[in-house]
């Protein structure tokens, strides 16, 4: 097998999906440019390119009001899976291992491998950072981009505030108003009703040869086994 094709066979989720999401984001730049082009020329204003639109603050808040609500999702669900089981999903650890588990089970410090990650078998900080890497990054990214949803949610609240001859608000005030707060909420609870139902549903249904799912013919009370 070529190179080329065995990158391509091995990392296929990480490039189809990142793939697809350049193409959805770029598609949500041109309906996006077109629908402000349309509301520009209703108020007699000049339309605007795609390659401005994409720098103005009603597209950014579109794309970080997204990303902080899917990486809220992540973070959530990383550290929730510590300590929270669901009988019969496997999406949830064996009910009779709750909790950050051993340093065996782990396979750090001194049960560490010689495959392991070199932060594995160290000690003191540099491993308790290490084994909690993924949810601290996916938080960070989730309060950058919950960050850059104020702000620039707030330069676009401003513009129609002053279109509507009405006085700008302070940062403070903005993210504390109903307007910000129901653009936020409206996208957490869809990512927290999405965890809850793939959770509940990989219970009962399956899906053949998908990670995702219990095998086909695994008991619905099976627990924490992929398929």
């Amino acid at each position: 097998m070529r190179a080329g094709t065995r990158f391509l066979r091995e990392n296929g989720l990480t490039l189809a999906f990142g793939t697809g999401f350049l193409l959805v984001l770029a598609g949500q730049a041109v309906a996006g440019c077109a629908e402000l082009n349309t509301l520009l020329e209703a108020r007699g204003l000049p339309r605007i390119k795609v390659g401005d639109y994409v720098l103005t603050s009603d597209f950014m808040v579109d794309v970080t009001e997204n990303w902080q609500s899917e990486f809220l999702q992540f973070f959530l669900y990383i550290f929730g899976t510590v300590w929270l089981v669901q009988r019969g999903s496997p999406e949830s650890k064996p009910l009779d291992r709750i909790g950050v588990e051993s340093d065996e089970e782990q396979k750090v410090g001194a049960y560490a491998t010689p495959d392991s990650p070199r932060s594995a078998s160290a000690g003191g900080l540099r491993q308790a950072l290490y084994s909690r890497s993924l949810g601290v990054v996916m938080c960070l990214v989730f309060v950058l981009s919950w960050l850059a949803q104020s702000v620039t949610g707030r330069v676009t609240y401003n513009e129609e505030q002053l279109r509507d001859l009405q006085p700008p608000v302070s940062w403070g005030t903005y993210v504390t108003s109903a307007e910000f707060w129901n653009r936020t909420l409206q996208n957490w609870q869809s990512e927290l009703l999405a965890v809850a139902s793939m959770v509940i549903l990989s219970v009962y249904l399956r899906q053949r040869g998908s990670p995702e799912s219990k095998p086909v013919g695994s008991a619905h009370l099976t627990t924490g086994v992929e398929g």
